[in-house]
């Protein structure tokens, strides 16, 4: 499902970067007591009262004729046009300025609730200025510190107040939504059409959660039912001046956040780039089943003998990945297409694999007799027994005498034991290591 977003924005300098920071926990914005250090917007995802969101950072808002000034400016609007809910972060320490209510007419134009907060309210004099902002129009100013984390509690709740109602298609069980994931111009679009060219029993189109995104389903010819979850959405260059690249990523976690299975579209022209492995690792921290689509294969002179060689590039760059299947596609020609549902299908079923109890432990022990514990400083680790505790991504809980001898070398020992013992190809597992009471 996709997840809410909310954009911070104000003037330089109000503390943006610092609430930004205190509120998804990790030093991610560049924090200095000067005005106009964050330029591009940073996305984050943070988790309040169980609800996740993505939060955006922004450039402060400043009309003058400054270099890069008009830069920031359109970055700050794609995150006001992306976002659900806007933070509207001032400055107590400094009052209401005019720059603060040139920005907040501005923010009255659009449709999205405006959440106002008041920064750097660390002393009483400081919040005795509070109640200037009510003449902003944009509802109760929430008085916080981002250095101090003092009521952001409280601009929270009013935040995740305002998000919009979760909405989601009423799919069969047994739909298997999946996407295209990859950086622009690599063709997803196109494996898209080639897909349903193909696959003419369209069964319907409807408007999914995401924001100017179609889900289309249809079925193969087994009946299987599909959900295609539309990545397209990105606007215009003459909307918005700024490399592509970092836009579609918000796009790209969206529709992660929706699928059951990723496709991840590679361009055979040229190679992997870092947002490749950005969205894969997203895509694998979430849990999704994931297939590797080389597409433009068609493209390449030698395919024979380049195949081995994409391959092993393809591994090395994502080592983590090593249970996905790769297929070198072409959109163009239909080349392997038609591998894909059944792929689709295989994974889904793995994602949703049950072991019994009885036949997991054999399998434990006879990984342990292969390979005995490791110890520490004259203690050894003791497994006494593994049950799985859900799906999707199949996961499962070892119980041992002291998690501390749990070592990730043993561990991923014994996640290969699983693979080879139940074939989970296409889908990550998760393997938890408790100590027994």
């Amino acid at each position: 499902m996709t997840l809410p977003v909310v954009a911070i924005v104000g003037r330089p300098n109000v503390g943006k970067s610092t609430v930004f920071n205190r509120l998804v926990g990790e030093r991610l914005s560049i924090v200095e007591d000067i005005p106009g250090v964050t330029r591009d917007r940073i996305y984050s995802t943070a988790t309040w009262l169980g609800e996740k969101f993505q939060l955006i950072d922004t450039g402060g808002i400043d009309f003058s004729d400054e270099p890069l000034m008009e830069q920031v400016r359109q970055q700050v609007q794609v995150a006001i046009e992306e976002a659900d809910v806007i933070v509207f972060v001032t400055s107590g320490q400094e009052g209401l300025t005019d720059l603060d209510e040139t920005i907040s007419n501005r923010l009255h134009r659009t449709d999205k609730p405006v959440v106002l907060a008041v920064n750097k309210t660390d002393n009483p004099e400081q919040r005795q200025m509070v109640y200037d902002f009510y003449a902003l129009g944009q509802g109760e100013p929430y008085p916080i510190s981002g250095v101090h984390g003092t009521g952001l509690g409280d601009l929270l709740d009013e935040v995740v107040a305002q998000f919009p109602q979760k909405e989601e298609v009423a799919d069969e069980d047994d739909t298997i939504s999946f996407s295209f994931i990859g950086r622009p111009n690599v063709g997803k679009s196109s494996l898209v059409n080639a897909i349903l060219e193909e696959k003419r029993v369209i069964v319907s189109n409807i408007e999914g959660t995401t924001r100017e995104a179609v889900d289309t389903y249809f079925e193969d010819e087994e009946g299987q039912r599909f959900r295609m979850i539309d990545t397209a959405g990105i606007r215009r260059r003459g909307k918005v001046s700024e490399k592509i690249e970092k836009y579609s990523v918000l796009r790209a976690y969206s529709a992660i956040d929706r699928s059951d299975i990723v496709c991840l579209v590679i361009d055979a022209e040229t190679g992997i780039r870092e947002q490749d492995k950005r969205v894969a690792s997203y895509a694998f921290d979430e849990g999704k089943g994931i297939v590797i689509l080389v597409n433009k294969w068609d493209t390449v002179e030698n395919p024979d003998q380049e195949f081995q060689k994409f391959q092993a590039m393809v591994r090395q760059h994502f080592q983590y990945l090593s249970f996905a299947p790769i297929l070198f596609v072409s959109a163009k020609t239909g080349q392997r297409l038609n591998r894909l549902p059944d792929e689709l299908k295989t994974i889904h079923k793995n994602q949703n694999r049950r072991i019994q109890s009885s036949v997991l432990n054999d399998v434990l022990m006879d990984a342990i007799a292969i390979n005995p514990t490791p110890s520490d400083k004259g203690k050894r680790l003791n497994v006494y027994y593994m049950t799985q505790v859900s799906v999707q991504p199949p996961t499962f809980v070892v119980f041992v005498n002291d998690v501390d001898l749990m070592h990730f070398s043993y561990k991923r020992m014994l996640e290969n034991q699983l693979r080879r013992a139940f074939h989970f190809e296409g889908t990550p597992i998760h393997l938890i290591t408790r100590a027994r009471q």
